[in-house]
């Protein structure tokens, strides 16, 4: 038995090194393939639903107020979202312009939106009693989003999770010692085996959104997660599945798809050994990710708008995140920037979807962000502050062919201003462009101008 035992647990090791390595043959060109849909949809949806809207004060409200299980039970107890409409959520995601969304399976807390079998803190055993998570992505998909999904590597309720410095009880001394055999091989085990439910039973998963690695002294990392064994599971359930960067394997070929700035804007366009890398910025309305009823600190339609504009101009992708309500509902603070942003991508989507970084030969004009369309030959102009008349644009002589406000095709003419002897006679740089524009903005909350190059 002992012989059989560790020849079986030899060809695991010997699959995962070679599944591991096997996707280290991907080529360049194969993984732009594969993430070429995510690339072009630059705008998704975040979800961040779990048990903790019912305390409605933070998703972390477990880790802040150092509940214990026993306190916390309360909310799975009472778990109830009679209100929960996943059609609703889904058309209000279409129309604001997203393209994919990413929802919470289970987060830190450990709750699961749906009937897992290695568990029984799920939401079939709440009042609710009904999957949440399947009529979700069929609505979702139904609208023509792409489905992806979050899983926590973090559990702050399942037995085997060893106490670390990030977990509820890790200031009480007694749950510690009474925790100190619990064994992060099992809780790895469960990990991975939920992780395989989630890319086995609901059909095609685009992308997938692991949280967190927090290596080091009191940590967790790599080795706990067994995070070469669990993405080569991934890779093998669902080969085209876009996956993050939070399995501590940032230095392992093949380990990562893309980066997560999270909460900030980079100030360019993320590179990893002066190499340009996909990356998407996750970030909230407010303050919070889960559903936080008492913060004050929204974000308007306009920082929004401008938010997505300047993460697209920096080749990246925006993932904005809506935290519902405990009846399972969208907070009317979410719905109105949702429908803000919605009527301004109606009329200026050809700025956001299949954008990218302008070229380094057109240079942003003062309180303008640009974004450029390979494929149409296009670059756009956004207008965060509209200037008098006219809008110089050193260096684009001879490169535009016609100008345009997006919001309605209507021309905007302009001039081209060459040679040194007119740039010394009228102040302006040479092979200076200068577009004659309304005195009047045009009526949106960023006003954009299409340029059609030569």
């Amino acid at each position: 038995m002992q012989k059989n035992s560790t020849i079986f647990l030899f060809v695991i090791c010997l699959y995962t090194a070679f599944a591991v390595a096997a996707d280290r043959q991907e080529t360049e060109q194969q993984r732009q393939e594969r993430m070429k849909w995510w690339t072009e949809a630059r705008f998704g949806m975040f979800i961040h639903w779990g048990l903790y809207a019912m305390p409605a004060r933070h998703e972390w409200v477990k880790n802040r107020e150092r509940i214990p299980d026993e306190d916390y039970q309360i909310y799975f107890d009472l778990f109830h979202p009679d209100l929960y409409n996943p059609e609703q959520w889904a058309k209000a995601a279409k129309n604001a312009g997203m393209k994919y969304f990413v929802v919470t399976a289970k987060h830190h807390e450990g709750f699961c939106l749906w009937d897992s079998k290695y568990t029984d803190y799920k939401v079939t055993n709440t009042p609710y009693g009904k999957d949440l998570l399947k009529p979700m992505v069929e609505a979702f998909r139904a609208e023509g989003l792409k489905v992806g999904f979050y899983y926590s590597l973090i559990d702050w309720h399942h037995p085997e999770y060893p106490v670390d410095r990030i977990h509820p009880m890790r200031d009480n001394k007694e749950f510690r010692q009474n925790a100190k055999d619990r064994d992060v091989k099992k809780y790895a085990e469960y990990l991975h085996s939920q992780v395989r439910e989630l890319l086995t039973d609901f059909g095609t998963i685009n992308c997938l959104f692991l949280d967190y690695s927090f290596p080091g002294e009191d940590g967790k990392g790599h080795d706990d997660w067994q995070s070469e064994k669990l993405l080569a599971m991934v890779r093998e359930l669902q080969p085209n599945v876009i996956v993050n960067d939070r399995l501590d394997l940032l230095d392992t070929p093949g380990g990562w798809d893309f980066r997560t700035p999270e909460q900030f804007m980079p100030r360019s366009w993320i590179t990893v050994n002066d190499i340009k890398v996909p990356w998407e910025t996750c970030q909230t309305f407010s303050g919070s990710w889960g559903y936080y009823r008492d913060e004050n600190t929204w974000k308007s339609v306009h920082q929004l708008v401008v938010m997505l504009i300047e993460t697209v101009s920096k080749g990246g992708n925006l993932l904005l995140n809506v935290g519902p309500t405990g009846r399972g509902t969208f907070d009317q603070r979410a719905m109105d920037r949702l429908q803000g942003m919605g009527e301004w991508i109606k009329y200026h989507d050809r700025s956001i979807y299949g954008c990218t970084q302008a070229p380094e030969e057109f240079q942003k004009p003062d309180n303008c962000l640009l974004t450029y369309n390979l494929g149409l030959n296009r670059l756009y102009i956004h207008v965060l502050e509209w200037p008098f008349k006219s809008l110089h644009l050193d260096g684009y002589a001879g490169k535009v062919k016609y100008a345009q406000l997006l919001n309605d095709a209507s021309e905007i003419r302009f001039a081209e201003k060459r040679g040194a002897w007119m740039a010394k006679e009228r102040g302006y740089a040479e092979e200076t462009l200068t577009l004659q524009l309304p005195v009047n903005p045009p009526d949106v909350t960023v006003p954009v101008i299409e340029l059609f190059l030569k």
